[in-house]
């Protein structure tokens, strides 16, 4: 007979245990990502996997020692949950939010980020320089855990992020909302003769693999940044900082 864990939450972002992460799942409750231990199962975890399949919630299988390492050494019983650390919101909100201030919609849409830091900054400097809403993936992309949030430096209090299932169907009903989207990425235009004052999104690739292609083809342009020195290529939240600030500065001239 199963006991009932003790376990609680180990970070703000965490909870882990069969019965807490059992109770979440059974209550609806957000969760980013489930980690499963790949050496330990039950009937309460099959449960668990199967709701989780049911909400779309991401699953990770992993080793025992990497759960046990995340989970601070805690008696995790091989499951744990990733829980956001803010409430998402949808992408007709963030168009709302824009339409509210009587401007036009200026998104971020990060693929396939999955650096915390790198996703915090992009956050930081998003909401610095006026955009409306950040939008991410479900998959290949790090969530809104606790370091994204540090990382931020407060500005996820601030900033909308929505979460979505299919990043290209997202792109076309932005283009059906009137939005130009912009890939950032090698091969493409310069970004400073691009006027991006007019509802637009820029997309942000993930770091190594950039932005993928099937996302890259349902853009309406890709602007790059002029090399000067011996590297080919910038942090992905460094090229996002000067993309949106090139956005900012032709929207403030309007």
């Amino acid at each position: 007979m199963e006991t009932t864990s003790n376990t609680s939450l180990s970070r703000d972002d965490l909870v882990f245990g069969r019965n807490p992460v059992f109770e979440l799942v059974k209550a609806g409750a957000e969760i980013d990502k489930i980690l499963v231990a790949k050496e330990l199962r039950s009937d309460k975890i099959a449960f668990i996997l199967s709701k989780a399949r049911e909400r779309k919630i991401v699953v990770r299988e992993v080793p025992q020692q990497k759960l046990d390492y995340i989970c601070g050494g805690g008696n995790h019983q091989g499951v744990a949950a990733m829980l956001p650390a803010r409430t998402y919101c949808t992408t007709e909100e963030i168009l709302d939010f824009a339409k509210e201030k009587s401007q036009p919609p200026f998104i971020i849409i990060c693929d396939g980020i999955e650096d915390p830091h790198n996703l915090g900054a992009i956050i930081r400097t998003a909401e610095a320089a006026g955009a409306h809403g950040i939008i991410i993936p479900k998959n290949r992309s790090v969530g809104l855990n606790a370091t994204v949030a540090k990382a931020s430096s407060g500005a996820l209090e601030y900033m909308k992020i929505a979460k979505v299932t299919n990043l290209t169907a997202t792109l076309k009903k932005l283009k059906n909302n009137g939005l130009w989207i912009y890939a950032a990425d090698m091969d493409g235009s310069d970004y400073a003769k691009t006027d991006l004052s007019g509802p637009v999104a820029l997309v942000l690739g993930g770091e190594g693999s950039g932005v993928s292609r099937l996302v890259k083809e349902n853009c309406d342009g890709v602007l790059s940044l002029p090399m000067y020195g011996s590297v080919n290529s910038l942090n992905v939240s460094v090229a996002g900082a000067i993309l949106m600030y090139k956005a900012a500065s032709d929207r403030n001239k309007k």
